[in-house]
Formats: structure tokens, C-alpha cells, sequence
């Protein structure tokens, strides 16, 4: 194995991507400095999978600590690049061999429709916050946005996060409507035995509850939504299996948990009632050669709000150009830019993806690049290793980090790990 005790590389982001590049870098014997914005680092494992994913949620938190428990790791918790460290400083002036930006898309793409954004949180919600309101309400030292799960949501959107959202709606519009007549539903236990399993065991029907549900809404057809990945190389066959199983997954969701989908429609124009956004004002649309047409039929839905599931994507950095609402990588494929040749990128902030394997797996593919990249690169000299050993001292002092990984997370714990 290629030794690289000489180098040392910072990695920006301590969750799916960046711990795995961070143990590969480890492994081959680099000193590896993790930034991490968050106190905990679990990132969208934590603040963006709904916590009824309980055991899938406990082992990715469990993969995350052990990579980055490596003697050769040094964690620096509540350090967001951009705000505590520019990235300039960072590229530049650390004297890192490398720089990996694993820092994920925290970002919401902007809802489509003019003038939207000056209604958030008076009519229009943004999924990541809404489900990080889901996974957190409950701990007592939360303190960001509080939202109610109010039956008749209009959500739009059309990926696996939008049925996460939709699910989320419904499981806790059920909930309250159940606590009503005294009878508690644990919120995991509803969500695995599915709405209508989960009343006839209480001899009720979802109609009994006298809810209307939400309505998720899409742009495109049940077939088109990516609930199940099509292969860069499929052939004509296999496309339509994948056709098939996202009708299946789709149904399969509606049954379980009673929300209504509307597809081939695309938001036009705002609802506004005394400074609240009420609805939308929706086109149909057809799908004509993989494009979407619109057309000449227009509806309009209300609701008590809005939440836009349309997709994430990166936070600005200063320093890093933009093409659109995405980084403007010169290499796609290994998350490069033109001005930093010793920067690469991993994981949802280049695939766009929040999947969890999709993450993993570019992160590796990375990993490979870059150890070989390091591998022919000048060595960071003692002198400044020990400076760097110095400013992460300094700066992991300032967010009172003890220097133990085990003992920061045990006094800072992940809810659905008990405190």
C-alpha cells in the first residue's frame, strides 16, 4: 500500500461522502482534517432521511464514527467554510496537499414560479427545513423553523424526497387525527404497517378520520419519476421494467399511505389571500420525446400551504464560480475546478443525488483519483504539519471539542440515539 504520511488533505463535510473518503485517505497513512458544519457529523443522514428510517439511520450514524475515529483523522466540529473559514483561507493558505468538498446540497432549488420566495413561511415551505423540523422538533434545544403537518399540503415535486414529504404529511396528520379518539400510533410502527393496516387493527377506515390528504404534484408521469434508478446503459427492455417499478413503488406508497398524486402538471401562478400564499395555480403539461409540453388546460389547487420538494443543491462559496445553481466543475466526474488543481468534490454535491449509495460510491470512485493525485505530489513539510496541527487546535478550541471524537458525540447525541 502506497504510505502518504507525508501529506495532509482537509475534508469538508464529515457524513456519507466525506467519511468515506476521509477513512480511505486515513488508511493509506495521510493526516486528514474533517470540517464539519454541524455539530454531530451525520449530515443528511441525521437532518434530511426521516427518523422513521430508525435502524438504517443507527448503522450509517455507526459507519460514519468508525471512519472518522481513525488516529489519523482530526475533527473539527461547528466550522462551516464560508462563514468560520473562507475558502480561500482554506485552498490557499492552510498548505493542505488537497482540499475535498463533501459538503452535500443544503440548498433548495428555488421554487419555479416569480415572486414565490417572498412568501417562505407565510404560505411556501422548503422540504430541507421542513424535514428537519420532522426529525428535530422534539429535542428540547431546537431552535429553527416549527411547522404543523395540516392535512389538504400541496406538495410538488416528483424524486424520493417528495415521497418522503408526503409520507411525513400524512403519517402525522394521522397521527393527531387518531389521538382525537385516544388512541396513540407510534409514529415507526405506522409507517411500516401502512395507514389502512394500522386503523382496521383499531376497526376503522381512512375515511372514518375525515381527512382530505395531500396532493403530490408532478411535472411528468408516475413512470418518470426517478424512484428507481435507470441504468446510463439500459436497453429498451429494461427501460420499461424501470417504467413498471416506479408505477409500483408510487402505488404501493399511495396505498400505504393515502395521499393523492396529480401528475403531468407544472406550477404557473401564485394563490395570494392577505399576504399568504393559499394555492397554486397549476398547466397541464404532456411529455412529448422525453420533453415536457405544456399545454393549454390550466386548475388551480388550494391548501393551507405549499412545500417545494424539487430538489437540493450547493450552497454559494465565495471563491467557487457557479454555473446556474450548481458549482461550475470543469471535471464532472471527479468534482474538479479550474482554479484549484488540488480540489476535488464527492458526493451529493456533485451528483446531485441524495442517496445514500449514489453518495458512497462516487466517493470511492474520488478516493482513487485522489490518492493517486497525492501519491506524486511534493510532501507537506514537519514544519507545516505542525502549523496545522496548530490552527486545528485553536480553531477546535474555540468550539470547545474536546479532541475526542467518543466523547464529543456522547455529550452531543443524535435524538433517535437517546441522550
Amino acid at each position: 500500500m502506497t504510505t502518504l504520511s507525508q501529506h495532509v488533505v482537509a475534508v469538508v463535510g464529515g457524513a456519507t461522502a466525506g467519511a468515506e473518503i476521509t477513512r480511505a485517505l486515513a488508511e493509506h497513512g495521510a493526516l486528514v482534517v474533517v470540517f464539519e458544519q454541524n455539530t454531530r457529523p451525520y449530515g443528511k443522514i441525521e437532518d434530511g432521511l426521516p427518523r422513521w428510517h430508525v435502524a438504517l439511520r443507527r448503522k450509517e450514524y455507526e459507519t460514519i464514527r468508525e471512519r472518522l475515529a481513525h488516529p489519523n483523522v482530526l475533527f473539527v466540529p461547528k466550522t462551516k467554510i464560508g462563514r468560520d473559514l473562507s475558502f480561500a483561507e482554506l485552498t490557499r493558505d492552510w498548505s493542505f496537499s488537497a482540499v475535498v468538498l463533501a459538503c452535500g446540497a443544503w440548498r433548495d432549488r428555488p421554487f419555479p414560479v416569480p415572486g414565490a420566495d417572498a412568501y417562505v413561511d407565510r404560505g411556501l415551505i422548503y422540504q430541507n427545513p421542513f424535514i428537519v423540523w420532522f426529525n428535530h422538533a422534539e429535542e428540547p434545544d431546537y431552535t429553527g423553523p416549527r411547522y404543523e403537518a395540516e392535512d389538504g399540503a400541496l406538495v410538488v415535486g416528483g424524486g424520493l424526497a417528495s415521497i418522503d414529504v408526503v409520507k411525513a404529511l400524512m403519517l402525522e396528520a394521522t397521527r393527531a387525527a387518531l389521538r382525537a379518539r385516544n388512541i396513540d400510533a407510534p409514529l415507526v410502527e405506522l409507517e411500516v404497517k401502512g395507514i389502512p393496516k394500522f386503523l382496521e387493527a383499531h376497526s376503522l377506515e381512512y375515511r372514518d378520520l375525515r381527512l382530505r390528504g395531500c396532493t403530490l404534484f408532478y411535472r411528468r408521469r408516475a413512470e418518470d419519476m426517478p424512484l428507481v434508478e435507470l441504468p446510463e446503459d439500459a436497453t429498451l427492455e429494461r427501460a420499461e421494467k424501470v417504467k413498471a417499478a416506479r408505477r409500483r413503488v408510487l402505488e404501493k406508497a399511495q396505498t400505504k399511505y393515502a395521499f393523492h398524486f396529480e401528475p403531468l402538471c407544472a406550477p404557473e401562478a401564485l394563490l395570494v389571500e392577505g399576504e399568504r400564499l393559499v394555492g397554486l395555480r397549476f398547466r397541464r403539461t404532456e411529455v412529448k420525446e422525453d420533453q415536457v409540453v405544456p399545454t393549454e388546460e390550466t386548475f388551480e389547487r388550494r391548501g393551507p400551504y405549499v412545500i417545494s420538494s424539487i430538489g437540493s443543491i450547493p450552497e454559494p462559496l465565495v471563491g467557487i464560480p457557479m454555473r446556474g445553481e450548481l458549482f461550475d466543475f470543469q471535471d464532472w466526474t471527479f468534482g474538479r475546478l479550474t482554479d484549484y488543481p488540488n480540489v476535488f468534490s464527492a458526493g451529493n454535491v456533485v451528483t446531485g443525488k441524495g442517496n445514500i449509495v449514489a453518495s458512497r460510491k462516487h466517493a470511492e470512485r474520488v478516493s482513487g483519483k485522489l490518492l493517486e493525485q497525492i501519491a506524486q505530489m511534493p510532501p507537506v513539510s514537519p514544519e507545516r504539519q505542525a502549523a496545522i496541527r496548530r490552527r486545528v487546535a485553536e480553531r477546535q478550541h474555540a468550539v470547545d471539542y474536546p479532541g475526542d471524537l467518543g466523547i464529543w458525540l456522547s455529550q452531543s447525541t443524535a435524538s433517535d440515539l437517546g441522550t
